[in-house]
């Protein structure tokens, strides 16, 4: 290979540049860039606010024996300080591995994954049911979106009140298994039934979302796909299963990460159902995390924190899977 040689310079024709240094680099993107810049600040000091600072003092108190007896506090006019001392990973070893991890940590771990899959199937396949009926042409079709979208609208308070109204013991759903002549559960005191009644309640609120989403899936498939699969003599199962599916691929994996991750963390159904205290057995991590810190006295923060970042680990980690799963999927299909 022959190379070019400047005899003016010395430098040899095809030669990169030197790359400039990061101080000169990021003056050059801030010159280029100010004004994108200067749009997302603010966003950005809104987020290391809200969601920053108390990210690493959670992280920070994990590693401390925090709780409510000696945290900084003011009562009156005298000022306590804090007393509080650092342990390590010791809240960590003591949750996981310590005598009693299996009642505080375990079992609520294994009832959160087993809600959350069950959530999440009931909401896909109902959902994607309702999505397909609400996708053909039928008559009143606007006003069956709008009935189906309400349990998604009403604010999720007024809807689980509502629920825990007609769960009571003398509530409108025991009243008529008893006009049936059939058994009727203590939705809100036995333990088999708070879960059943838990995941009821959830696959009510959170069907819609699911509806929806699929709907605008299956509304950006081309039909032309439909008539061709027909013409072909594809049965509606077949056209379900190699067009439908497929067509929904993208939207299916969206919803259904989305979907584990809010019912893995959904404190609101819980808490409003139940409360901190009435079902220790029903309440799944996050709310079994919120008990610690706020509904026991002494307060446990740091145990409370601890939880707050194994979710976050779980999750973290559950959602890399999952995206090199899609990956690898998405490689063998094509």
């Amino acid at each position: 290979m022959t190379v070019a040689i400047d005899r003016a310079t010395g430098k040899r024709h095809g030669d990169r540049a030197p790359r400039p240094g990061l101080g000169r680099r990021l003056k050059h993107g801030y010159q280029k860039y100010w004004y994108a810049y200067a749009m997302i600040a603010p966003v950005i000091v809104v987020l290391g606010v809200l969601v920053g600072y108390p990210l690493v003092r959670g992280v920070y108190l994990t590693l401390t024996d925090a709780n409510s007896l000696n945290s900084a506090r003011t009562i009156g006019v005298n000022h306590i300080d804090a007393t509080y001392k650092f342990i390590g990973l010791d809240n960590y070893q003591d949750i996981l591995f310590g005598p009693t991890a299996y009642d505080r940590f375990w079992s609520h771990f294994l009832w959160t994954v087993f809600w959350t899959a069950a959530c999440v199937i009931l909401h896909y396949t109902i959902g994607l049911g309702l999505a397909l009926m609400l996708n053909q042409k039928l008559r009143g079709r606007t006003f069956y979106r709008l009935l189906l979208v309400l349990p998604w609208a009403v604010p999720t308070f007024v809807t689980v009140f509502s629920w825990r109204i007609m769960l009571a013991d003398s509530g409108v759903l025991n009243q008529v298994l008893h006009a049936l002549h059939l058994p009727q559960p203590q939705w809100l005191e036995d333990t088999f039934w708070q879960r059943f009644a838990a995941i009821m309640v959830n696959t009510w609120c959170g069907v819609p979302f699911m509806m929806l989403s699929l709907l605008g899936g299956l509304q950006s498939i081309d039909s032309s796909l439909y008539e061709a699969a027909e013409m072909d003599g594809a049965t509606a199962w077949q056209r379900f299963r190699h067009v439908t599916l497929p067509g929904l691929r993208s939207v299916s994996s969206t919803v259904v990460l989305l979907g584990i991750i809010w019912t893995f963390n959904q404190f609101a159904i819980i808490f409003l159902l139940f409360g901190p205290t009435s079902a220790p057995d029903a309440q799944i991590l996050v709310t079994w995390a919120y008990f610690l810190g706020f509904g026991q006295q002494p307060r446990d923060f740091a145990q409370s924190a601890a939880y707050g970042v194994l979710l976050l680990s779980i999750l973290t980690v559950f959602t890399s899977f999952y995206f090199r799963w899609l990956k690898r999927n998405d490689q063998l299909a094509v």
